[in-house]
């Protein structure tokens, strides 16, 4: 008699099938840090009686203007999380493609992480939406900004890095 593979055994070998797709593992990556970072936003301009519908049309308001994403309604506040969610995307693809090159991105995911999301924050907050939004910031608010910084290191970069760290297989 034959004997046969169990077919409840463990598998010594993880088969890259096992895997989602790329294109799925960076959009789950993009959705994780994104409504992370979402949340926080909301919490945070909660204590000023903010509805969590006007921080997502404010990331709307990069592309339209504040006149235009405070007044669409549901419409901006879509637009704008979609936006976001988009822009996380990226932001955890940019690190996965890095990672796949540079092992020490993989290895040293909390130090690397969280200088990756500061380098975001400094090129998002400092940079790109001040000069280049339609809708820069009216006015400097240190404790908001401090904030900002460390979420996006915590809550974005670090994140992105344990991402790419767990699809190459590093434990």
């Amino acid at each position: 008699m034959k004997a046969s593979a169990r077919p409840f055994a463990p598998s010594r070998v993880r088969a890259a099938s096992s895997r989602p797709a790329l294109w799925a593992w960076i959009a789950l990556g993009g959705l994780a840090v994104g409504s992370a970072d979402m949340l926080f936003a909301m919490a945070w301009w909660a204590q000023s009686d903010t509805p969590p519908a006007r921080i997502l049309q404010s990331v709307w308001a990069w592309i339209v203007g504040r006149e235009a994403a405070f007044g669409g309604g549901a419409a901006t506040a879509f637009a704008g999380a979609a936006l976001y969610f988009v822009l996380m995307s990226a932001i955890v693809a940019i690190y996965h493609a890095a990672a796949r090159e540079h092992r020490v991105l993989r290895e040293r995911p909390i130090l690397l992480g969280a200088l990756y999301g500061a380098a975001w924050f400094v090129l998002l907050h400092l940079i790109v939406v001040p000069l280049f939004s339609a809708a820069p910031p009216k006015r400097f608010i240190p404790d908001w900004y401090l904030a900002c910084l460390l979420a996006h290191m915590v809550l974005i970069g670090i994140p992105a890095a344990w991402m790419s760290r767990r699809w190459y297989g590093m434990r």
